[in-house]
């Protein structure tokens, strides 16, 4: 990875962000499964070419830090914290770094550095699929789990909001539990091996035939169905489904025709660093993609 700093900040901030995780043959991380299989491919491949600016990875040093702070401190006699993990799944490496795991308790936790509106939202699924998989992992070395939880730093915590705002988080901290059970390690056993299935037949694939990742997995804002009138250009009501949008056009004058508004592929716009090489994020864009180096 390329890494600029376009605004001159400190070399400290330089050296931290180029603290890379050296890519091992047939060994992916957890982090990377996560993700679209078009987005981890297209990461290990251009890995080379790929240009951040440091700028861009302030979170990412508020993370980082964060888990050197904790880090730094003595583990009672029945944790174990920031270990790497690896366990051998179909061919391949899984690698993993939990950050603490508590024997008597039988509990895995996560530090997490997350906006507000993550625990306003309360859409958690990503976090407890990153957990039931280190869970599974340190259940491979012979350690019992039965519950995890993730210690949420909310980095834009306001006070103000918090006493005057319904649902807000009352604190700049929030602790979020999960429980599983046998059937939940079933299921993240045939998930990790169906994934590194998906995985292997990707990796035969050129760049532009690579799958797609899903509009959940591109933040995708979800399609808008605009009830028009005439050549107007604003819309006179806009609705989430077309079913909606065409009940409302049939039972009032008030519009002539429906215009759909496709949704915005959030993540692939400011948070996917491989865009300049998906053919996808290209063609969307109208643009050419570049042919790789």
């Amino acid at each position: 990875m390329i890494i600029t700093n376009k605004l001159g900040l400190p070399q400290a901030f330089v050296e931290m962000c180029q603290r890379d995780y050296q890519q091992e043959a047939n060994e992916y991380r957890v982090t990377s499964l996560l993700k679209g299989i078009r987005e981890t491919i297209l990461e290990r491949r251009h890995h080379d070419k790929i240009e951040v600016d440091v700028s861009d990875m302030i979170w990412l040093l508020f993370g980082t830090a964060t888990h050197n702070v904790l880090e730094s401190y003595e583990e009672a006699d029945c944790e174990m914290k920031e270990e790497r993990l690896r366990i051998p799944i179909g061919g391949y490496i899984l690698s993993g770094k939990f950050d603490l795991y508590n024997e008597e308790q039988k509990k895995i936790t996560d530090y997490k550095t997350a906006s507000v509106w993550k625990i306003i939202y309360g859409d958690f699924q990503d976090w407890r699929q990153q957990l039931l998989i280190y869970s599974y992992m340190i259940a491979s070395y012979g350690f019992q789990v039965a519950q995890a939880e993730a210690i949420a730093l909310l980095k834009d915590h306001s006070k103000r909001d918090a006493k005057n705002k319904k649902g807000y988080p009352p604190l700049p901290v929030a602790k979020i539990p999960f429980s599983f059970n046998a059937k939940d390690f079933t299921y993240i056993r045939g998930w990790l091996e169906e994934k590194f299935k998906e995985i292997a037949r990707a990796e035969l694939l050129p760049d532009d035939e690579l799958p797609l990742c899903t509009p959940e997995e591109r933040f995708n804002s979800g399609d808008k169905f605009a009830v028009m009138k005439g050549k107007n250009k604003r819309a006179v009501r806009v609705f989430d489904t077309w079913e909606e949008a065409e009940k409302y056009l049939s039972e009032s004058e008030k519009g002539t025709h429906i215009d759909t508004r496709p949704g915005e592929d959030k993540k692939c716009e400011d948070y996917c660093n491989v865009n300049q090489f998906c053919n996808y994020y290209q063609n969307k864009k109208g643009d050419t993609v570049c042919p790789a180096v």
